[in-house]
Order: C-alpha cells, then structure tokens, then sequence
C-alpha cells in the first residue's frame, strides 16, 4: 500500500510512487507534473519524450533508468506475462512491460521464441531511444516543444447545454412533477359516481403515463455536446517521419439473405469501409454471411476487384461519401472546389467502371434467382459448401490485404475478409448475436484489432473520418480508460421531406442520447459503434477501486479458504455483488494480491477455456494489450483456428452469449450487450460529428416500419422477462447509476404503456357514445391544475427543442408515432413476448398482400394489410364514429349538451391527430384509396348504422316523459 501524502498520477488515477532512493517520484522536474514511473515507461517507449504539461523534455538519466527497468524486467513464470496483458492497468514498473508477453504453464514453451523475439525487440528500441535523446541538441528540442506540446492536448472535450437553456428545463420539470402530484390528489379524491369503471380506467392510465414520463425525461438532466480535435491526434499518433500509432481497427459488416439484402447495398457498404480515411495497414472487413449464399460470395469477389480501382480514386481526390452509389447519385455540382484538371475526366471513367460493375453484380443476383437442381458449383466444378443454409462448415476467404494484392496504383489495401460460420442442425445459432461473437473469434485469430466498429449491411460509412473521431476518445489516455464503446447516431437516406412514420428517431438520437451521455454514456443502438475489444471480452475497466482479496469470496476461478477479516456485512455484500457482474476469469486490478500459487490456478489454461473456448490461439490474442497476431504465427495456421473458433459447437459451456461478447436472450441484443458493460462499471460516449458518420436505409412504408418496431418492442419484452432485467440485474455493484438504470429500465417497459394507451384511446369514443365524462363538474382549483399541468407540458416541450436544436416537425412526428406504434406493434408485442417467454409459443405477423405505386418514395404508398394494423384501424373508426354520435346526440339534447360535448370531443380529435399519419398510410396509394379499404369501410358503416337505428340512442327506454314528448312531437 502506498504512502499516504503521495500525488495521484494524472494518466493513470494511481498513487505516483517512490523513487529507489526513497522520494517521492518525478518525472519532470521542472513543472513538478504528478506522472507515476509506470505512465513514464509508457509515454517513453510510445516516443513522447517530453512532459505533457510543460513540453520540458525528460530527464536523460531518469529516461535511462526507466528503459533499463524495462529490459531488465522479466517474467518468471508466463502466467506473470499474461496477467496484465488484458488492459492497461499501470500497477508497477515491471508489471507494465509484461503486457506483451502471453502465455500461461500450458503452452509456454509454444510462445518461447516469441517472447525472445519481443524481448531483443525491446532491448534495441531502448538503445534507440535513449541514443536519440542524446543525439537530439538543446536547440532542436526546443523547437519541437510547440509540437510536443500541442500533442499532449486533450483530443476532445466537453460542451455543457448553457444554463440559460439547461436551468429553467430542469426547473420546469420539477414543477411538472410537483403539479403532478397536485394533478392525482384531485383525480383519487374526486371520483366520478355516474361512470365509476371510467373514472377507475382513466385514473389508473394517468398514473402509468406520469411513470413513463418520469422514466423518459429525468435521464435527460444532464445533457451535454461533445467536439472532437483530429489535428491533435495526428499530431500525437501520426508524426512525419516515424511509424503510424493509430491503433488497428476491425470492421463487421453482418448480412443473411442475399434476396432480402441486395448484393449491392452490401458492396457499397464494404467499397465504403475499404476506402476509408484511416492508416490501410490498420483497416480489417470481416464481412458475416450467415446464409452461406453463393451470390454473396461471388459479390465480394467483384467487390474487390472493382475496389482496386475505386480506393485510390476517393483518396487522391477526397471524395464524400465513399459508397459510389451514393455518390454519383448525389444532385450537386461535382465540379465544384475541384481544382484538379483531371477530375472531371476520371470522375467519368470511373462512373462508367461502376455501371458495369452494377451489371456484373445484377448479372450474378438474376443468375442466383433460379437454384440448379444439383446446387451452386464453385469454378473449380466442386460444390458449393453452403448449398444447404442450414447445414454446411465454416468457411473463410480472404480477398485482400495478402501479398500479391494491391490497387491499380500498387499500394496496398485493407484486409478483406468472407466469414461464414458453421451451421448444422440441433444446434442454437443465436442469429445476429451468434454472427457478431463468430466474428470477434474469427478477427482475434487473423488481425486482433484493439477496436472492433459493426455497420449493419444497409449502413455506409458517410464520412470517411468517423474512424478518427472514435479515436479522439479511445485513444485518448485520460478519456478512454473506461470507455467501452463509442455510439454514432444513425441517419438515413430516401426519407420523404414530412418524415410520415418518424423514421429518422431524431427525438431519440438528438435528446434522449445527449442526456444520457452526460450520465454514463448512450446506450448500443446495434450499429455505427466502435468498441473496445476489451469490454467484450467481459472485463471490467482498469480505473475501477481495487477489491481486496479477503472480501473477495465469489471468484470465477479459484475460492480462497483462507479465513476473511471482519469487515462490515453491507460492504462485504456489495464487493460479491461487483464480483458477480465480473464475467472475465479475473479482475487484472487485484491480481497482485495474490500469491504466486494462487496466481497460476487463477490463470490455468482449464479456467481460460471454461470462459473464451478450446483455443489457444484465440487465448493468447485476448492476454495481447495493444492487439496484433504473435511474430512466429503461421499464416496457414491462423486460417486453420479460424475455421475452428467459428464451429457451430465451439461455444458450448462457455460464457460466450451468457457473460462475453454480444449478449444473447433477446432479439435486441444490443441494448442487452450494451447494459451488460455498463453494469460492469465502463461508460460509452456518443460522438456526432458535423457530417453524419454513417448512413442507412430504412422501412419507410407504414406496415414495414410497424414489423421494424415489433421486433425491437418485443425484445424490450423479452429482456424484461429475463435474468438481466434493469430493474433488479447488478443492483448491489453500485457500478450503474441510478439515472442510467430509469433509462435502461425505460428501454425495456415502454412496450406496456400500449394497454393504458389504447384503453385511453378508446375512452373519449366511449364517453361520447354513452354520454358519461371521465372528469367530474370542474372547480377553479381543479381548472388551475389542469391549466397548469397542460402549461408544464407545453413548456417542457419547448424548452427541450431550445437546448436540442431540433424542429418541432420532428417533435410533433415522434409524438404521433408513439401513439401509432403503442397501438399497434406494441400492444402485439407484449402478447407475443410472455406467449415466447412463458408458454414457448413463437408466433410471426407476416405480410400478406401489398399493392405498389411508381415513383419518387413509391414505397412510402405500399399498402400492406397485416394483423398489426387491426387495432390502430378500429379505434379510429369508434373515434369517428363517436365524434358523430356526440355531435347528433348534442342537437338533440339542445344548448345545455354543447358545454360537456367540448371536453370530450377534444380528446377524441386529440387521438384522431395522434393517428393521422396512421390514416393516410391506411389509405396507401398516393392518390387513390385502395378496393380493401373502401369495402372494409362501406361494410362497417353500414353495420353500424343498422345498429345505431335499432337502438334509437335518442330516446331514454327508461324515461316516459322523454316518451311522451315525442308523441306530443309527432302529433300522435
């Protein structure tokens, strides 16, 4: 235990430590700036010889200290080298150079002559520096002091929403919350006699839409903005003359049925990633097929051939974006700040290279169209392997970034990858989640890249530098220790102007994630995200406090029985409860606690194999620090552990899907892996960046964008009935703050708001066809809470457009789908959730018959009658019908009925509104309405009329005098 008295580090959080002769010790000792021995080391052998606060070069003696520390450190056993290899977690002097080495007892000697190799390494880069240092006069030190100092700058910062914006929300939304509370007072204790099972109904709707706002607007209390500095880390990792820093990055790229996602939207989408603003050598596309598809593979192969020619063309004249479809269907000028003379005429050449690569890849697709009755055959006459889908073996191609393979201009490209996991019956492939972890195996194994960024198929990469603005926080040693991902908002492309069904989410992307991103971080929308590979391995961050080895009585690998000290049970309970929520073999930060017999059983290769599976290979890349496949590794050898990490059986009994990697149970595994890290103690960062960094497409037709939000609603149901709830999972960490948990509980139970919302859709049409009123004869308190409550709603509203920057258009769009999608899809959702969760029945709503238009945003017309749209449909029929039957009801009664008639028509036009939008897809074509809907309507009205003329609603059965005006009336 350190001294007490001694400065925190500034890199590292940790105590700084003492020197040999006893002092507290001093890196610079000119500005006395508090950087421990271990964060030297490093800063060193990275090539900042200077101070980050002052740009004072160090001490030439301390620095020949420290290397000599550093070459003459060595394991003794190799489980010491593999310890600290996970994370960064600056223990000590020699611990810290260990992060390289790998290996535990089982397999040293396979890693002998590798460690050899990294140690003579070591050894000449530390001559070379301290020669350097040396060499380098006083007065080209001080020249470069401005540079050095400019690169230790933070390479991103923090801009708080101001408050003159931030203050009165927050203010109002406590008034909110305080006129709530006045609001259900006078519900509770003013019933309403004459219709007491609607008074009962709206009362109990209330309450659960106050819980849902609270749920939705308080993780929204701290906004913030962030700004990202890519000059400062060019400075910093990208100096002129000596090798790149930026750290390698691993791209997935996930698809599954060629015929439902086109061959070409995904070639764009990989044409976008291969071209991208980033280092080649440190650029990797692993690119899922998970149906096995020919057509697919014979797309990649094009893909790459055509990639030759298109990658040296957007970085000679850096173009925006880098997906060709996209942008030479861009209507701008191209010839606009072109000042090359040769542009216009190689922006042509290639445009004519690209529409033939189209009619190569549509060729393939209309050949793929009609299956051989014998099977696809590869070009070699033997068979294709995943002629059956459900049952063929893994298979991996690699199409560039092997010697040979270079552009048209001989430089080199990235790394292309075709991965095809294994696949045999009576086996769970988990989907999408059980693609992604493939690919984290798969990418270990070949590249092991520190990051991995995941795009769906139908995203692009839009702007060519986003991978630098996740690096701006990942590679920024005082921001990304404890940063698990970086989350990019996602945009979309062919979305009409008006925005019908709410498709961009711009409420959710541009409010509800700024505000949790000033908590502790966005959470994972499913792509445009760049993690660390080390979160999804299941460590926890290396910043965390160190829990000491007496409390620690729920290991993953090894039980202490040594007696524990007393200690408080509260504390006690908390620390298991942290260990719990640890899914990695061991917590690196404690692992010097331990002696050195129960270290080698912590780190047994049986332990390592129980969590990661039956690969050493795969093994030693998780124990790598700074990622990068082992010098002595084989090229064949890599491919054959590929294939093997990708095995359809590899993963059973191991924590992969359960505590590592992408988190299975759910169809949104995305939020479930993103709460998972969080619960761990790692925060996420949301990054937006002036031009957005990724595009898609999405469903843009009514009843498509209603299956779109089924399928994330009925994962929200399906986490909430699962061990990971937010509601309980990891509460005794204390790793997850309790804004950050009303959020991922937010996620999770808003599909249930649908049964209050339609019951409260239904009840305005039902008070005006019975002639009962919710709310009772109105006093002036009771007109000043509703006035109130109505105000604190309006306001609210306006202020969170004021510090968000969005329309009121987007505002007003996200409102009416929320009543749109909570009608339907999500009241489709819970049912279908507790029939899977609870009785095992797995029911699908399919698309049945569709109709289309031509056009500009012709889908946007497709009508497609599905089971969804049943329950939006009928409660706008009975609000139309109910507004007629109070206004007929009204001019019957006389004056005295217009007063009561008002209230209730208003909320019925209220639900009317809120489906609009509903409406004009229900009719579909532009400009006509389809045969369905018109048979449908003419019959229900004219049911309803009959029945409305049966029951004469205008004349009280129980009130003779009623019955005697009448005659007097009719003269009878």
């Amino acid at each position: 235990m350190m001294e007490s008295g001694v400065p925190i580090c500034n890199i590292c959080g940790e105590q700084v430590g003492l020197s040999n002769n006893g002092e507290v010790f001093v890196a610079c000792h000119e500005c006395n700036y508090p950087v421990c021995k271990t964060c030297l080391d490093y800063e060193i052998k990275e090539g900042r010889n200077a101070c980050l606060r002052c740009a004072t070069p160090y001490d030439e003696n301390e620095q020949e200290s420290t290397n000599h520390a550093i070459v003459a450190s060595h394991p003794d056993t190799a489980q010491d080298a593999g310890v600290h290899a996970r994370t960064v977690s600056f223990v000590s002097t020699v611990d810290s150079e260990y992060h390289d080495d790998t290996g535990n007892p089982i397999w040293k000697n396979r890693v002998e002559s590798w460690k050899e190799k990294k140690n003579k390494k070591k050894k000449n880069q530390s001559k070379a520096v301290v020669q350097e240092a040396a060499e380098v006069p006083p007065e080209q030190q001080m020249e470069e002091k401005p540079q050095l100092a400019d690169a230790a700058e933070p390479l991103s910062r923090i801009i708080p929403v101001p408050k003159s914006q931030i203050t009165p929300y927050r203010i109002v939304i406590i008034v909110r919350l305080i006129v709530l509370c006045f609001f259900f007072h006078y519900r509770v204790t003013h019933p309403v006699e004459s219709a007491y099972p609607l008074w009962f109904i709206s009362v109990f709707c209330e309450i659960w839409f106050a819980f849902s706002w609270v749920l939705d607007q308080f993780p929204k209390w701290s906004p913030i903005n962030r700004e990202t500095y890519l000059d400062r880390l060019s400075a910093r990792y990208e100096r002129e003359g000596e090798p790149c820093q930026l750290a390698p990055v691993d791209f997935f790229v996930s698809t599954v049925d060629p015929m439902k996602e086109p061959p070409l939207i995904t070639a764009n989408t990989v044409l976008s990633i291969l071209a991208v603003d980033y280092p080649v050598e440190k650029v990797s596309c692993y690119v899922s097929d998970d149906g096995g598809s020919m057509l697919t593979f014979e797309s990649l192969a094009e893909t790459s051939e055509f990639a030759r020619k298109w990658v040296p063309f957007c970085k000679k004249f850096s173009i925006e974006p880098r997906a060709p479809e996209f942008y030479f269907t861009q209507k701008f000028d191209y010839l606009k700040d072109k000042v090359q003379p040769s542009f216009v005429k190689e922006r042509r050449a290639m445009k004519r290279e690209y529409e033939e690569y189209k009619v190569r890849v549509n060729a393939l697709v209309a050949k793929a169209q009609k299956t051989p009755e014998d099977g696809w055959t590869m070009a070699d006459g033997t068979p294709w392997p995943g002629n059956n889908p459900r049952d063929h073996p893994g298979m991996i191609q690699v199409f560039l970034g092997h010697s040979g393979v270079h552009d048209i201009e001989g430089n080199e490209l990235p790394r292309l990858v075709y991965v095809s996991r294994e696949k045999r019956p009576g086996y769970q492939h988990h989907k999408k989640a059980g693609a992604e972890n493939a690919l984290i195996r798969v990418s270990a194994v070949l590249t092991n890249a520190p990051y991995i960024l995941n795009l769906d198929c139908d995203h692009y990469v839009n702007n060519s530098k986003a991978i630098r603005e996740a690096m701006c926080f990942l590679m920024d040693p005082q921001v990304g220790r404890d940063v698990c991902y970086v989350q990019f908002p996602q945009r979309f492309d062919g979305i009409d102007k008006s925005d019908r069904y709410a498709n961009r989410n711009i409420v959710f992307f541009d409010v509800n994630m700024k505000g949790l991103d000033g908590i502790q971080g966005p959470v994972y929308v499913g792509t445009g995200t760049v993690f660390n590979r080390q979160a999804l391995y299941g460590y926890s961050p290396s910043n965390l406090p160190t829990i000491h080895k007496s409390s620690s009585s729920f290991s993953c690998c090894c039980r202490r029985k040594k007696p524990a000290k007393e200690k408080d049970l509260t504390e006690v309970y908390r620390e298991a409860k942290r260990e719990d929520l640890n899914s990695a073999i061991f917590n690196l930060r404690e692992i010097e606690n331990y002696d050195d017999h129960e270290r080698s059983l912590l780190i047994s290769q049986m332990s390592f194999e129980k969590t990661f599976g039956m690969s050493s290979v795969f093994i030693e890349s998780t124990l790598m620090e700074n990622g990068g496949v082992p010098d002595s590794a084989n090229p064949s050898t890599l491919i054959r552990e590929a294939i093997h990490v990708i095995g359809c059986g590899y993963e059973e009994k191991t924590a992969w899907g359960k505590e590592i990697g992408w988190i299975y149970g759910s169809v949104t595994e995305d939020i479930l892996t993103g709460f998972k890290m969080q619960c761990r103690g790692w925060r996420s960062i949301y990054c937006m960046p002036l031009r957005p960094a990724f595009k898609g497409s999405a469903p843009i037709n009514l009843s498509d964008r209603l299956h779109q939000v089924l399928r994330w609603a009925l994962g929200s149901v399906e986490i909430f009935l699962s061990r990971h709830c937010p509601l309980w999972y990891g509460f005794g960490g204390g790793r997850l703050k309790w804004l950050q948990r009303l959020a991922y509980t937010n996620t999770i139970v808003y599909p249930f708001t649908s049964l209050p919302l339609i019951a409260y859709c239904i009840l305005p049409a039902v008070c005006l066809l019975t002639g009962k009123f919710i709310i009772p004869t109105l006093s002036n308190v009771a007109s000043i809470l509703f006035l109130g409550l109505f105000l604190s709603i309006i306001v609210t509203s306006v202020l969170e457009l004021r510090w968000s920057g969005i329309g009121i258009e987007d505002w007003w769009r996200n409102e009416q789908f929320w009543v749109i999608g909570g009608v339907s899809a999500h009241l489709f959702a819970v049912f279908q959730g507790f029939l899977k969760m609870l009785a095992g029945i797995d029911t699908n709503f399919t698309v049945t018959t569709k109709a289309a238009d031509d056009g500009e945003f012709a889908d946007l017309y497709l009508f497609k009658w599905t089971t969804v749209l049943i329950p939006p449909t009928t409660i706008l029929i009975v609000n139309l019908v109910g507004v007629v039957a109070g206004f007929s009801d009204a001019l019957n009664k006389g004056y005295e009925a217009w007063g009561p008639l008002f209230g209730k028509v208003f909320f019925s036009f209220w639900v009317i509104l809120h489906l609009y939008p509903f409406l004009k897809g229900l009719m579909g074509r532009q400009n006509r309405t389809p045969t369905i809907v018109v048979l449908w309507s003419v019959l229900l009205a004219s049911v309803f009329s009959l029945v409305w003329v049966k029951i004469n609603p205008f004349v009280s059965k129980d009130d003779p005098s009623a019955m005697v005006q009448n005659c007097i009336d009719m003269d009878c």
